[in-house]
C-alpha cells in the first residue's frame, strides 16, 4: 500500500481514545471555520464545507459544535483567524513529505515544524520542492470483505472511479475530487460499509521502505506530525510492506 493512503489506513486502525478524538474535533472545526469563511456557510453550496461538516459527522462531532464552527467562520460568532500554509520536505530516505496546516501564527508553526523534520531525521525544504510529486485525489477504501471486487469495481467505474486496486484488507477506490461525492454516494446507496473516505494528495511515484528501523523513523516523523494541534494533513510518498509496519506497530 503506498504512501499517502497507507498512512491514513494506519491512522484509520488506532484506538480512538477521548484526548485524540478531542484533538480531532478541534482540527476539523479549524476546518469548518475556513471553509465557511471562504465559501460561505451552507454546505449545499460550498463543496469544501460539505466535505468538512461530512468528517465531523464521521468523527462523531456534536451537531452543535459543527454550528458554533461553522458560525465562526461565518462572522456570527467571534473567533480566531487561521491562515492556510503548506510545508513541504524530506524524511529519511528522501521520503517526499507535506504539511497542511490551519494556523494563527505562523511565526510560532514554521519553526515547530522545521523541528519535528529535524528530530526525525528530514529537513524542512523551500516551497515547491516537493509539492509537484503529489496530484489532489478522492480516495475511498472498503473492506475486501464487504463487496465483490468485480462487483465493486463496476459500480466505482460508472460513478466515475479512476482506478480501484485490491491492497489485502481493503479495496483502495481513487477517483478525481469532482466525482467523489457521486461515488461516495453510489457506495451508500448499495449499502456497501466504507472504511475511509477524503480527499487526499496522492503521491504520482513511491520510494520502497524495506528497512524496519528505516520504516519506523518514517512513521514516527508521519505521527509528530499529526499530533501537532495546527496539522490538518501530512501526506508522504512512502512505501512500507505490511509485514514490516507490522514488526513495530
Amino acid at each position: 500500500m503506498s504512501g499517502h493512503s497507507h498512512w491514513a489506513g494506519i491512522k484509520h486502525k488506532k484506538a480512538a481514545n477521548d484526548a485524540k478524538r478531542g484533538k480531532m474535533w478541534s482540527k476539523i472545526a479549524r476546518m469548518i471555520i475556513v471553509a465557511a469563511k471562504n465559501g460561505g456557510g451552507d454546505p449545499s453550496a460550498n463543496l469544501t464545507l460539505r466535505y468538512a461538516v461530512d468528517k465531523a459527522k464521521a468523527a462523531n462531532m456534536p451537531k452543535d459544535t459543527i454550528e458554533k464552527a461553522i458560525k465562526k467562520g461565518t462572522g456570527d460568532l467571534g473567533g480566531v483567524h487561521y491562515e492556510e500554509v503548506l510545508y513541504e520536505g524530506y524524511g529519511p530516505s528522501g521520503v517526499a513529505v507535506m504539511v497542511e496546516a490551519l494556523t494563527d501564527n505562523r511565526n510560532r508553526t514554521g519553526p515547530e515544524i522545521k523541528r519535528i523534520f529535524e528530530k526525525h531525521g528530514g529537513s524542512l525544504g523551500t516551497t515547491g520542492c516537493v509539492n509537484w510529486m503529489f496530484g489532489k485525489k478522492g480516495l475511498v477504501t472498503v473492506g475486501t470483505s464487504n463487496a465483490q471486487e468485480d462487483d465493486l469495481l463496476e459500480l466505482a467505474l460508472g460513478a466515475g472511479a479512476d482506478d480501484m486496486e485490491n491492497t489485502g484488507e481493503v479495496f483502495e477506490i481513487t477517483c478525481d475530487p469532482s466525482a467523489y461525492d457521486e461515488l461516495k454516494k453510489a457506495l451508500e446507496t448499495k449499502g456497501i460499509p466504507i472504511e475511509l473516505a477524503e480527499i487526499s494528495m496522492m503521491p504520482q511515484n513511491t520510494v520502497a521502505i524495506e528497512e524496519e528501523a528505516v520504516a519506523k523513523r518514517i512513521v514516527s516523523l508521519m505521527e509528530a506530525f499529526d499530533d501537532h494541534d495546527d496539522v490538518q494533513n501530512a501526506y508522504a510518498n512512502f512505501d512500507i510492506p505490511d509485514d514490516v509496519i507490522a514488526k513495530f506497530s
